[in-house]
């Protein structure tokens, strides 16, 4: 499955549980129910999943985690927050070129419609 596949899967995932929570909760029950709907989907997926850093070939645990892994391969940022912004966007791109993958998904839930809230974000290793 190719990552834009495994994006349109998440996708439609994230809008199934907008459309049940709405805007308003917190990062991690979004979190957490987006990691029920995409294992549902007998997808693989990992939360909170460990990035270690990597310097002059010594592995450096310093805190990196990514809210979801799918299939290896998509690197998934959960937000809620007001609006977007330029930092949520560094951090997503700082996770896919520590992971080398090539596709992300920011998604912001504390949106009306979480259409308007998902920004794909392409490293372009």
């Amino acid at each position: 499955m190719t990552e834009n596949e495994i994006s349109e899967k998440v996708i439609a995932c994230a809008i199934r549980v907008h459309s049940v929570l709405g805007p308003g909760l917190l990062e991690s029950a979004y979190e957490e129910c987006l990691f029920y709907e995409i294992a549902k989907l007998k997808l693989k997926v990992e939360k909170q999943k460990a990035l270690p850093l990597i310097y002059e070939e010594v592995m450096m645990e310093v805190g990196y985690r990514i809210d979801l892994m799918v299939e290896d391969k998509l690197v998934v940022e959960v937000k809620s927050v007001e609006a977007l912004n330029d930092i949520h966007l560094a951090q997503i791109l700082t996770y896919l070129k520590l992971s080398d993958c090539r596709l992300g998904l920011l998604i912001n839930f504390n949106v009306t419609l979480v259409k308007n809230g998902i920004r794909r974000v392409v490293n372009k290793l």
